[in-house]
């Protein structure tokens, strides 16, 4: 029997990839970007299969609307894919606290949203999974301009962490995922460095 797939921030990266792979397999996906239009493709190219609807993921009314949506088209919910997610090169003294928190509602809170709108759903069925992406950085950290980023995700590795505990009697999964270095625009701006910071963060901008 056909998987319904709630993937996250499905226009571009993993996200992408694995919408596809998903479709592939003959699953079922609710596809979700901030732009919805560019998620057109999949949807000419696997047609019923798949849903496509907006999500900011720090926004907990849509995410709900998000899981909402696959219920009411596919009749459940097996997989969460919470993968949407964004970095800022920035030395920490250099980084706006506006810039700063931002990475962390998207990356972290966003998460958590999607997570809490789909745990009714899944606890419910008494099955499902959360696939949580973090990063490497998530366990090892320490990269200079990436504090937001990676503080964002060890946080996530963490409630991840309690999450299973929480749910594996209930019959659902929780997997962390902790890629490394992948040519996916997860992490194309950058903040301007102060002359004191080049040799650590301006070092590592250029080395990427």
């Amino acid at each position: 029997m056909a998987k319904t797939w709630l993937i996250t921030g499905s226009s571009r990266g993993f996200g992408w990839v694995l919408a596809k792979a998903v479709l592939e397999d003959g699953d079922n996906v609710v596809a979700t970007a901030r732009r919805p239009e560019q998620l057109d493709d999949l949807v000419r190219q696997y047609g019923a299969r798949v849903r496509t609807c907006a999500l900011d993921v720090t926004d907990a009314a849509a995410a709900r609307a998000a899981v909402e949506l696959a219920v009411e088209a596919f009749g459940s919910l097996d997989v969460v894919v919470n993968n949407a997610g964004y970095a800022i090169y920035a030395a920490i003294e250099d980084m706006p606290d506006d810039v700063f928190r931002a990475q962390i509602e998207t990356n972290l809170f966003g998460l958590v949203n999607v997570t809490k709108a789909a745990l009714p759903v899944l606890r419910k069925q008494r099955a499902g999974h959360f696939i949580q992406f973090s990063s490497i950085g998530g366990r090892v950290g320490g990269t200079p301009g990436l504090s937001a980023y990676q503080a964002a995700k060890f946080a996530v590795e963490g409630f991840s962490e309690v999450l299973n505990n929480e749910v594996k009697p209930l019959g659902i999964k929780v997997t962390i995922v902790e890629p490394s270095a992948f040519r996916t625009d997860w992490a194309t701006r950058t903040m301007p460095v102060s002359e004191d910071y080049e040799r650590s963060v301006g070092a590592m901008i250029r080395s990427r």
